[in-house]
């Protein structure tokens, strides 16, 4: 698995895994309860992951929409 985002926004997490789902992509978030657990200490950022595989167009498709916003 290789990082696609690192991010304390929970809005951003939220909108990137939902840009990857709609385009059939599987992700995972890492060091969510860690995170959470510290009242969101800016060293310890939440993780987007996506398979090896799908990282190339994944991040095409994060770049994109970000775009369009």
């Amino acid at each position: 698995m290789q990082e696609i985002l690192q991010t304390n926004d929970p809005v951003r997490l939220s909108w990137a895994q939902s840009v990857l789902a709609e385009h059939g992509i599987e992700c995972a978030v890492l060091d969510a309860h860690s995170s959470t657990a510290f009242g969101g200490i800016d060293q310890i950022t939440q993780r987007l992951m996506v398979e090896d595989e799908a990282h190339d167009r994944a991040e095409r498709l994060l770049k994109e929409a970000e775009q369009n916003l």
